[in-house]
């Protein structure tokens, strides 16, 4: 909330007067984080934090956790699905046998085969699984509390002036919202992902080939940044009949300041996959998913702080066995080349991977559905399984355990919040810090929910 006090200028606790409060009120009604820290650089105010990162590959629709991370080769075939299993580099870690590469990696890996929420409902699983809360249902749609990629956004800012805190690749989404639960809600939009290409956004199921150049570049000067520009201008006009102090034209130059540095080469060549070397590209495979989670390397490499990676068509109520052979693949080829190139470049314990869904699927294979009877699977809220890597985390381990046909856990049952206190522990961020809703009313980041222990 901006606030005007009349009077003289007074030192408060921080030990900031009246003019720099005014300025980082304004300043963050604008979500101008790059100019709040150009300013509080000048101030020699900036002191130094964490900069670890977070991409999170977002598996929109629901991924079955037998055909992925907690296969049930011993169950009867109803429940064990179509594929075998694969060992590990870890000894006693079994996958599915349609993830190779992540076998190859596993002792760099955190496997959560007991997350649960106990809901089926798309929109109420995925706002459960990307803000820690219970809120939204198919009933109201609406947002309730903001993602974990917003908060970061809000609290960490960009590790790098220059660039972006929260991105999305190519737009993030959930359940066909943009940015749906992966949004700012009442923290406001300026908090809400920095989408890549929001004409592509959810990526059709006939994939369009090589994404090489987001179309983002091309837009960047005449688009986005010139609507900020417009919104910029407006606030000063309104500041400068609020205040004839000087305060406005102080916060002028360093809004000027950061849009240059968003303009300059850093940022553009951060985006731009045509500089990435084609050896290191062609690990990573020549689908979209492969090259946007390229991109999210590069991006928080160069100082973005938190990346959502869209991979959406996980919903198979049919066809599950044609339909996983599609979309496993490419999917475990991006992240073992990630968790690769993340080794290699000394970035495992800065950068935590995180892969998740909405929920898991029905543990018994259906019937198909109508006109489709060939097996599939249906939601299933009670058994989650999700991947983290990274972050300074442990690898090499299984937390928790479900029954043996993976209907629910049975050892360590953790909770959407729990697996979200985590990523806020990597991020260093406390997630008993209040923000207040539309209403005024203060809210935690998260309610509940504790850091797995195991995995720090």
């Amino acid at each position: 909330m901006l606030q005007i006090q009349q009077g003289q200028a007074r030192r408060n606790c921080q030990g900031r007067g009246r003019r720099t409060a005014l300025k980082a009120g304004l300043l963050g009604v604008l979500g101008l984080s790059l100019p709040d820290f150009l300013r509080l650089q000048a101030e020699g105010s900036v002191q130094a934090r964490k900069d670890t990162a977070v991409i999170l590959l977002w598996l929109d629709g629901g991924p079955s956790q037998l055909e992925t991370y907690d296969p049930k080769p011993d169950a009867p075939a109803e429940y064990r699905g179509p594929f075998g299993v694969i060992n590990t580099n870890v000894p006693g870690i079994r996958l599915s046998e349609m993830l190779p590469r992540h076998a190859r990696h596993a002792d760099q890996m955190v496997f959560v085969r007991s997350l649960h929420h106990a809901t089926g409902d798309h929109f109420a699983g995925a706002h459960w699984m990307l803000t820690g809360r219970f809120g939204a249902t198919t009933a109201n749609k609406t947002p309730r509390h903001p993602s974990v990629g917003s908060y970061t956004a809000r609290v960490r800012g960009p590790n790098q002036p220059g660039l972006p805190a929260y991105v999305g690749l190519p737009a993030a989404e959930s359940v066909y919202l943009f940015p749906g639960y992966q949004g700012a809600a009442y923290l406001g939009s300026a908090y809400d992902p920095f989408d890549v290409d929001r004409q592509q956004k959810y990526l059709p199921a006939d994939w369009p080939g090589v994404i090489s150049r987001p179309k983002f570049l091309d837009q960047l000067q005449a688009g986005h940044l010139a609507g900020r520009r417009d919104l910029l201008h407006s606030f000063d006009t309104l500041q400068r009949h609020i205040d004839r102090s000087g305060v406005a034209e102080s916060m002028d130059r360093y809004q000027h300041q950061a849009l240059a540095m968003i303009l300059s080469g850093k940022a553009r060549d951060a985006f731009d996959l045509d500089k990435e070397p084609a050896k290191v590209a062609d690990r990573y495979g020549k689908s979209p998913w492969g090259r946007y989670t390229l991109l999210a390397r590069r991006l928080v490499e160069a100082g973005v702080t938190f990346v959502t990676v869209d991979m959406p068509h996980w919903d198979h109520h049919s066809r599950i066995e044609s339909s996983l052979r599609r979309c496993l693949p490419p999917l475990d080829q991006a992240v073992g080349a990630l968790v690769e190139d993340l080794q290699q470049r000394g970035l495992m314990q800065r950068v935590l991977l995180v892969v998740m869904g909405e929920f898991g699927r029905t543990p018994r294979l259906n019937k198909g559905q109508p006109g489709i009877p060939v097996p599939g699977r249906d939601h299933w809220g009670s058994s989650i399984s999700a991947l983290l890597a990274g972050g300074g985390l442990r690898g090499g381990q299984v937390i928790g355990e479900t029954n043996s046909r993976g209907e629910h856990p049975v050892k360590r049952p953790l909770t959407p919040a729990d697996l979200l206190a985590t990523v806020y522990h990597v991020l260093g961020i406390d997630p008993r810090r209040t923000f207040q809703d539309h209403t005024g009313r203060p809210h935690p980041i998260l309610d509940d929910g504790q850091p797995i222990a195991e995995a720090i």
